[in-house]
Formats: C-alpha cells, structure tokens, sequence
C-alpha cells in the first residue's frame, strides 16, 4: 500500500487524517513540531479536552487497532529537517512492521498557521505566520525538485484566497478574453488577512513548481470545517482530534456550539451577512483520500473547492439556536461591532463540483448533525473557559 506522509500531523485536520488512511492499510507517517498546542498555551486559549501527546495518540491507536502511525517531532521550516523526510535520514526501518519505505507517494500538507485572528495579533505574530507558512512550502518544494519528483503533493489551501469577489468562483482557474486573444490564469485572489496571503502566496509557490519541475499537486480550497468525532476516533476517546472554541483557533460552528452549551452569546460579528462554504470534517478525510486515488498529473496544479454548502453567520447562529433550544439551552445571539475589515453583504456563488465528480459523498449540516455536535461538547462543559472565548482582535 501506499506511503503518505502528512505533514502537520498532530493538528485538527492532520490527526484524523492519519487515522483514516492507516485504518485503510497506508503506510503513514506524521510530522508535527506542536505550534498548535504551543500557541494555545502561550495565548491562553481552551482546548475542549486534554489531548495525548502525538507519540501517545499513535501507541494508544496501534494498541486499539494493530496498526502503526509513525512519528517524527520536527520544525519544517529548517530545510534539512524536511530534506530529511525525503533523502533517507529520517530513516523508517524501526517501524515495527520494518515495512515502512522511505520516499512517500503523497505528502499531505496541513504544516501551516491556521488562523487569520493569529495573523494579526501584531506585527510578531505576522512575521511568525509568514516565516513558517512559506518556508515550510518551499522547503517542500525543494525537497521533492531534489529528490522525489514523482511525490504527489496535497495541500490544504483556503476559500478565503478568493476573498468575496462579485463573480461566481470559479475552481481555481479562469479563462480570460482579452483584445481577440484568450488564455488561462489562477482565478484572482484577495485575502482578507495575512494567514489567508500566506495561502495565496503557496498556490503560487506551488504553480512555480508545478511549471518549472514537473511537480504534481492538488490544491483544495477548503471552506471553515465542524465537527468533533470521525469514524475512527470513535475507537477511543483518547483518540480525538484538537478541538478549539476560541476565535483564535476555534472554527466558527465549533465555536457556536460551544457558546451555546455554556450560555455565552453566540458571538456575530456586525451585521451576520458573511457568507462562506463549510464541510464536515468527516468529508474533509474523503476529499484527501479522493485525491490521493486520482492523482494529478506530472506538470499539473490541480484546484479544487473543497467545500459542501454555504451559510451565512446569520444562518449558523439562527440553526445553532434552533438546535440549542430544542435540547433545553437558552441560546442567545449577540452581535458585536465587527473586529475583522471584510464585507458583510455580499455576492457569493463558489462552484465546487470537482470533489463530487472524483467520488467524495457529501455529509451536510443537519440538524442532526448538529445535536450530535452538542451532545459531544456536553461531556466536556465543564472544562469550557468563557473567559477566552473571544478577545477582540481586530484588523
């Protein structure tokens, strides 16, 4: 079975992901230098519930499972630790099968900064989102020109390098007729923080790759996700994935549904007309997987949007109250002056029908959905601080 290799493997996303293609016989190795736990430490921001260590998520998943995720504790911003991954010494034959090879044929990329509020606390926090976002980008890029040109790269790219443009967006690229004369150009970008510039700045490392080295990637625009529990975590409670309410780190419907469970204000910000596109985490798995199956080709950036429907914040709230109430919580909605310089109506009609046509099934935010969501984050309430639940940073 295939190698993969994912690349910020103890964070919300990567974590599941290892879970998944390991229960599906891959050969999986993780890095992860622990900038998320680190974070919200250094921040003061609440995790729902303690997480094991990534050594100790990967003991307690073999112990349950027979099956092995590999290790590695390293900063992928230094070129020669991400060199290492790929030319050998890093080293895989003490896995406990001696199975594992040492040149992966997909490298997941989650190795980044995942927060526009992070990207602005100030000039510090700036500087620290650019430097390991790029770095780690181009080091990769680097690694594979130098040794594994054939390594199929996914990368978790954003929605929000669209921005909210007064055209439908188009999945990543768009055709251009200009003075009789037509051609093709990444669909125009506009983001509205710095974490979601360092995002665009990728899609054109990327592209640079792509054109000069023949490398092979899948970028996926992926819309804000929710969700707690996946197919596998369910195996052992130990085995859940990092999960933030804070503004800072914590996703939105995240975050409602924790406001609610403690009687904090939903907080929406200015008028609630925001509109983007969500995905369950659960679809997450199946979009990496679809992608991993149906590779692009040598030479090719491949751009899909990686989201299942849109909402506005308006419409969340308006569902995370509905839902809360019917289970017996006093759900309130309170909105703020909006910290964030971004507009709150808008034009928005993004295509995503790529994922679907490679064979990811979509889950959608029902109602059901939801309770399950609340019913998980009841266990832990009274591990839930409403002291860090929003802090006002602004841009």
């Amino acid at each position: 079975m295939s190698h993969i290799l994912i690349l910020g493997g103890d964070g919300y996303l990567g974590w599941p992901t290892a879970m998944y293609f390991s229960s599906r016989g891959y050969q999986v190795t993780v890095v992860d230098n622990y900038f998320r736990r680190n974070s919200c430490v250094e921040l003061d921001v609440g995790m729902l519930y303690p997480v094991p260590s990534l050594q100790e998520r990967a003991k307690i998943w073999s112990e349950q499972t027979g099956r092995e995720i590999k290790v590695v504790i390293a900063d992928l911003t230094d070129p020669e630790s991400m060199r290492s991954l790929f030319d050998g010494r890093t080293g895989y034959s003490f896995a406990l099968d001696h199975s594992f090879t040492g040149i992966p044929d997909t490298v997941m990329h989650y190795a980044e900064q995942p927060s526009a509020p992070y990207s602005l606390i100030n000039y510090k926090y700036a500087n620290i989102t650019l430097a390991n976002n790029l770095l780690v980008t181009n080091n990769l890029l680097f690694a594979l020109r130098d040794f594994s040109r054939e390594t199929h790269i996914i990368h978790i790219g954003t929605m929000g390098e669209y921005g909210t443009p007064n055209i439908d967006i188009e999945e990543g690229w768009l055709d251009i007729e200009h003075k009789g004369r037509t051609d093709r150009f990444l669909f125009p970008r506009q983001a509205s923080s710095l974490y979601h510039t360092t995002k665009i700045m990728d899609t054109d490392l990327m592209w640079f790759g792509v054109r000069m080295w023949d490398l092979k990637v899948t970028d996926l625009m992926q819309g804000p996700v929710y969700g707690i529990e996946t197919e596998e975590s369910v195996v052992d409670d130990r085995l859940k994935t990092i999960f933030n309410y804070d503004e800072i780190f914590g996703t939105i419907v995240n975050r409602f549904i924790t406001q609610a469970v403690v009687g904090y204000p939903l907080t929406v910000y200015g008028q609630g007309g925001q509109t983007r596109g969500y995905l369950n985490i659960k679809d997450t798995l199946q979009c990496v997987h679809r992608s991993e199956i149906t590779p692009a080709k040598p030479g090719e950036l491949r751009i899909f949007n990686q989201i299942m429907e849109t909402f506005s914040a308006n419409e969340l709230a308006e569902k995370t109250r509905r839902v809360g109430n019917r289970l017996g919580y006093d759900v309130r909605i309170d909105h703020l002056e909006n910290p964030r310089k971004e507009a709150e109506e808008h034009y928005y009609n993004p295509t995503y029908q790529g994922l679907i046509d490679i064979g990811v099934e979509p889950h959608f935010l029902t109602d059901e959905v939801m309770e399950e969501m609340f019913r998980v984050v009841q266990q832990y309430q009274s591990n839930i601080r409403k002291d860090v639940i929003f802090k006002g940073i602004t841009w």
